[in-house]
Formats: C-alpha cells, structure tokens, sequence
C-alpha cells in the first residue's frame, strides 16, 4: 500500500492558496477545472516532497473547491464535510478489498470499475482505495455490487 493524497474541501480557493502556499509554504503541483462536475482540484505538495509529488503524484494535500449553484450559492460544509478523504493505493484493488471484507470491514463503494473504492475508518473518515497502473478488468461480485451507506 502507498499513501497518495488528502482531500480537503475549502469554501474560497483564492483564500485557501494564500494560506497553504503563501503562508504555510506548500507548492501548487497541478490544478484540474472540471466544467461537467463544476469543481476545481488542486493539488499541494510541500517543498520537501516537490520532487515525489511530479513523479509519482505523492504526497499532497488535494484542495476541492465546488463551485457555487446556478443562483451563486455555495455548499456549507460543517466540520465533518469539508475534510474529505484518504486515499491510498493498492496492488490489487480486489484481493485488498476481499482481504478487509474478511476482517469485518464494510466495502462503502465496491470497486465495480477495477480502480476505486471507498471504505470508513470506525471514526468515519472516507478512505480512498485507488488500483495502481490501470484498471483491472471487471469482475464478480465487485461488478454488480452495490454501494452500502455513505463515502
């Protein structure tokens, strides 16, 4: 398993680059517009991390910022929805995710695409378990299941 990146929703972009980079000292890596999903990613790696984050896209800090509805209005998170997820990489997204089944840990959102899937931490936080390299080839009974609560 190797660790990728956490997700962080912010409520004002500009705002939140001024306090990661100009303030805290964190470097922009990339930033993704998604006109269909109306949203803005933007990933931050530290100066000692800069090197890592542009060849393996590890360690960072994804700032999510979603933008406001047709009307201007923008989503309030309360202290448990503007923090997002973890995500971490696997070898096998189907063995590691049978392997937690087995240990009582419930699968939120089955890896029904060979690439993503989502479980919770006991304390809630979503975990992001993303195949590495590409997406395996679909199968049962991944492919067909489905989701359980939230993620």
């Amino acid at each position: 398993m190797e660790y990728l990146h956490t997700m962080v929703r912010v409520h004002n972009l500009e705002e939140s680059l001024d306090f990661y980079c100009n303030k805290l000292g964190l470097i922009e890596i990339s930033r993704k517009e998604n006109e269909g999903g109306r949203f803005t990613l933007v990933f931050l790696a530290a100066e000692g991390d800069k090197e890592a984050a542009n060849q393996s896209k590890a360690p960072m800090v994804e700032l999510t910022y979603n933008w406001p509805d047709e009307d201007g209005k923008v989503e309030e998170y309360d202290a448990g929805r503007n923090f997002g997820h973890l995500a971490y990489r696997v070898d096998n997204i189907y063995e590691f995710c049978e392997k937690l089944q087995e240990s009582g840990v419930t699968i939120n959102r089955p890896p029904r695409d060979g690439y993503m899937a989502f479980i919770k931490s006991p304390d809630g936080i979503s975990i992001e378990l993303l195949q590495k390299g590409d997406s395996l080839e679909k199968i049962e009974p991944w492919a067909s299941m489905k989701n359980s609560g939230s993620w």
